[in-house]
């Protein structure tokens, strides 16, 4: 297994494993996420995302460079904050690994590799959101060390 960046090939197949999140949060919170395989960004979007340095998305492919699950990250910065410092962050977005191959470490893989990226551009911290019905993933990133930071709470009217 290998980790790149993300390239305009691999479109499609981001779009598969967009399917599976979009899924998982329906399943989770119907109320809030559409079901019918909607997927996060338009094939315009995704594009123009991979383009975008402040906003890297890296891949774990295979030998045969078939993509197995990606990590769409972005920077984060509060200059000049009246309460923030000013440190640099990079946020996970959204972290998937193919339904059907989870358990394999691709996940960790990801993660590591993204923390790495991060230390070399010299961010402060790595952080993400999960959602609450999601508690597999909140285990996963539980074991990867990470930290509750802040909690979102609700109340449906």
């Amino acid at each position: 297994m290998k980790i790149r960046r993300a390239e305009e090939k691999d479109v499609e197949r981001i779009h598969e494993l967009l399917v599976q999140v979009c899924m998982v949060h329906h399943i989770g919170r119907p109320d809030l996420f559409q079901g019918n395989h909607n997927r996060k960004y338009t094939d315009g979007q995704l594009k123009e995302i991979l383009l975008d340095d402040k906003r890297p998305v890296f891949v774990a492919v295979d030998e045969e460079d078939f993509v197995l699950g990606y990590a769409f990250c972005m920077f984060q910065q509060h200059l000049n904050d009246n309460i923030l410092t000013d440190i640099k962050t990079l946020y996970i977005d959204d972290l998937c690994v193919d339904e059907k191959i989870r358990g394999q470490h691709i996940g960790k893989s990801l993660y590591e590799y993204v923390l790495q990226f991060a230390k070399e551009q010299g961010c402060y911290n790595v952080t993400l959101n999960v959602w609450y019905c999601n508690e597999a993933a909140m285990k996963f990133y539980e074991k990867c060390g990470l930290k509750t930071q802040k909690i979102g709470m609700e109340t449906i009217l």
